[in-house]
């Protein structure tokens, strides 16, 4: 019994070790913003809306150090609607649910997760959100041209892998299966470069949308630079289910003007293929222009403020609240202005 004592006690420290190598943290960003919108013929409304510099949400993340360089780790995160005290029932880890292993290798990655075409998206100068953003048109009403596709922003089922961190170069390669639902079946990859100034990244996706129908292809090049107090930000982004095809060019800029930051991002999304009047033609153009200011009273809290407007030709119905209201038609503007605070914990 003596004996035993002493490899009890060293399979406890050994244990506790262990345990002191793991970490969970619990995450989030709460931000809410009082907002007007004029969304041509359907008029004018006044709202409290969530998100509208960076999304409202609360997560979980965990890693353990497995020894030889070797890391479990997962990652489960939640959006909230914060003007209304909701969650998202549908899917409610919609924004990722992750388990992964990494190391010297890079990182293998299983879960519901961001493709490829949509990371390639997110270092714009308004964080991919609110009514300036160009989000509008990433990931907005009718960004898979009417296709089936599920897979614009993340994708179901799905196995990632990260490239190791070698000089700035950056790579990911996912595959997601289908399991029978039309439009989650996806491959894609991303490969990039990212040291002093610049940030530049070429991706690729296809989605199989079913029977006969051709592909949902998405392909982008974002390049951004950085300048002094000046970051710029530019994205091509094409969408195509032949026929209709989509060419989104934006260009962005963001000053930082002692704790805060002043914003300004302009996108043409040029369509084209689709038949007259579906908001896919040759003349289904629009156009979006943001400019905004973040002030920042913290490393965790910010007060900003944005307008936005998008201008619309044709049967194009793109509106700054990313889904158009009913009664807005085709060709009319749509404009809003907010102001909110945010806070990360």
């Amino acid at each position: 019994m003596k004996k035993s004592l002493p490899a009890f006690a060293a399979l406890v420290a050994i244990s506790s070790a262990a345990y002191a190598q793991s970490s969970v943290t619990l995450f989030g960003v709460v931000d809410a913003a009082a907002r007007q919108v004029k969304n041509g013929s359907a008029g004018s409304v006044k709202q409290l809306a969530s998100g509208s510099n960076t999304t409202s949400r609360f997560g979980l993340r965990g890693v353990e150090d497995l020894g030889g360089g070797l890391r479990a780790g997962f990652h489960l995160e939640s959006q909230v609607n914060l003007d209304t005290g909701t969650a998202d029932t549908t899917k409610f880890w919609g924004r990722r649910a992750t388990v992964s292993l990494a190391g010297g290798f890079g990182e293998l990655r299983l879960g519901r997760d961001y493709t490829p075409t949509a990371y390639n998206t997110f270092t714009d100068e308004f964080g991919i959100v609110g009514v300036g953003s160009r989000g509008i048109f990433s990931y907005g009403s009718g960004s898979n041209l009417g296709s089936p596709a599920t897979t614009v922003l993340r994708a179901d089922n799905s196995v990632g892998y990260f490239l190791p961190s070698a000089g700035g170069l950056y790579g990911h390669l996912q595959v997601a299966a289908g399991e029978g639902v039309v439009g989650n079946k996806y491959i894609g990859g991303r490969i990039g470069y990212g040291g002093g100034p610049v940030n530049v990244g070429f991706a690729y996706g296809k989605t199989e949308v079913g029977g006969t129908a051709p592909d949902f292809k998405n392909y982008n090049l974002m390049f951004n630079y950085k300048l002094g107090a000046a970051t710029l930000y530019t994205l091509y982004d094409v969408k195509d289910w032949s026929p209709r095809k989509t060419q989104d060019l934006s260009v962005g800029v963001g000053i930082v003007v002692g704790v805060g930051e002043i914003r300004a991002g302009y996108t043409r999304a040029d369509r084209s293929g689709g038949p007259a009047g579906s908001g896919f033609a040759d003349a289904d153009d629009s156009t979006r222009l943001g400019v905004g200011y973040v002030h920042n009273l913290s490393k965790r809290t910010a007060m900003y403020t944005t307008y936005g407007r998008v201008t619309n030709k044709g049967a194009a119905r793109s509106s700054v609240l990313y889904a158009p209201p009913t009664g807005m038609l085709g060709g009319q503007a749509s404009s809003g202005f907010e102001a909110g605070v945010r806070h990360v914990f």
